[in-house]
């Protein structure tokens, strides 16, 4: 007999105004020196000064050195604020390039080496074996769901391929989900970040892993980003919409322990070697993996058709890419022909296409690739 192990321990605070119950949590656990983990574009919105006011007891630093795809010297820079600040606890303050920087932050500010090495897949992987400073995260997009994942997705500076490290350790003690946060994204970020977490669902629900836990958690999630995501693109300031996405989100980041799929391994590549957005990148290519998907699981791709309350569930991906300015080729990205080699061999190596249901050869990606174009 196979014995399985599931866990569910994150702490969610959800809801309108959950920011403000932070300081509270901090002085609970005697924490007084917090360095907040953002990105360089919400260190200059009001909402991150609002936010910094109500630390106003405590002694905030603030680091803001997280852009675009996050790479081991933003780590790096982070942890050396970190030391500089004398801090002891990390929030993670933005979209989830901000919080898998500031859990790396939290992991390297007692840990030794580079955080590279702490990746799974380095040939000699450093264990992560000393209690990280508590972390607390409040998402400002409803995409990764990075607040309750156990991951932390790092790039080589140089190469920019893309690093997972993996571990419990690296859950955030506390979650503070906010939706107000998210009422200002613009709209080509809600369409992105809203695609990435309705593909982190499906692609939970299709990978062939045992995990019926995941499976109802990613149908829901399915189910919920169906009907608000357009809603939350056409008035971003629908609060019940962004509350709506902001739970899909970490429900598709939930489920996905479960593993995920060929799309990701797809996008991963396409982040790497085009520098593409993640749920961008998800987002052009998840009609076309679920095309070549459909022959291996068809009664699930009914059963989503079912949740989201449409006939055919494939086509209906394409025309919401449609509606939310989703381009469908790659084409309209920069993406050319010359790429694919590379994108081929990057998305091979790509963990996540080993629970795709249907498997994935390098002819397989240069089909998808193709077809994409």
């Amino acid at each position: 007999m196979t014995i399985h192990r599931f866990a569910f321990p994150t702490t969610i605070h959800f809801g309108p105004g959950s920011r403000k119950l932070v300081a509270q949590e901090l002085q609970a656990h005697c924490l007084r020196r917090p360095i907040i983990v953002t990105d360089s574009g919400i260190a200059a919105l009001p909402m991150l000064a609002e936010f910094e006011s109500r630390l106003a007891e405590l002694a905030p630093e603030v680091y803001a050195g997280v852009h675009g795809n996050p790479v081991k010297s933003q780590v790096d820079a982070g942890v050396a604020a970190y030391r500089a600040h004398r801090a002891d606890c990390v929030i993670g303050f933005g979209g989830g390039a901000a919080l898998d920087v500031a859990k790396a932050v939290a992991l390297m500010a007692v840990h030794p080496g580079n955080v590279l090495e702490y990746a799974w897949d380095h040939p000699q992987v450093r264990p992560i074996d000393r209690p990280l400073p508590h972390f607390v995260a409040l998402p400002t997009t409803a995409g990764t769901g990075s607040e309750v994942g156990r991951s932390s997705v790092i790039s080589e500076d140089d190469t920019h391929v893309k690093r997972i490290v993996f571990s419990p350790a690296l859950l955030a003690k506390a979650v503070f989900a906010d939706p107000e946060l998210t009422l200002d994204l613009p709209r080509g970020i809600t369409a992105a970040t809203g695609m990435d977490a309705l593909t982190h669902n499906v692609e939970s629900y299709l990978s062939p892993a045992y995990h019926p836990l995941c499976d109802g958690i990613a149908l829901e999630g399915v189910r919920i980003a169906a009907r608000a995501l357009p809603r939350a693109f056409a008035d971003g300031r629908d609060l019940a919409a962004r509350s709506d996405m902001l739970m899909a989100s970490m429900m598709g980041a939930i489920a996905f322990q479960k593993d995920l799929g060929a799309v990701h391994s797809c996008a991963h590549a396409l982040s790497t070697v085009n520098d593409l957005h993640h749920g961008l990148a998800n987002g052009v290519m998840i009609d076309h993996v679920m095309r070549f998907n459909r022959s291996a699981a068809a009664t699930k791709m009914d059963e989503l058709a079912r949740v989201a309350g449409v006939p055919d569930f494939i086509e209906w991906l394409t025309r919401l890419k449609a509606e939310l300015g989703i381009p469908a080729k790659l084409s309209e990205l920069d993406v050319n022909a010359g790429h694919l080699p590379r994108l081929v061999d990057i998305a091979l190596k790509d963990i996540c296409h080993q629970t795709n249901p249907r498997p994935c050869a390098r002819q397989d990606f240069e089909q998808l690739f193709a077809a994409a174009l």
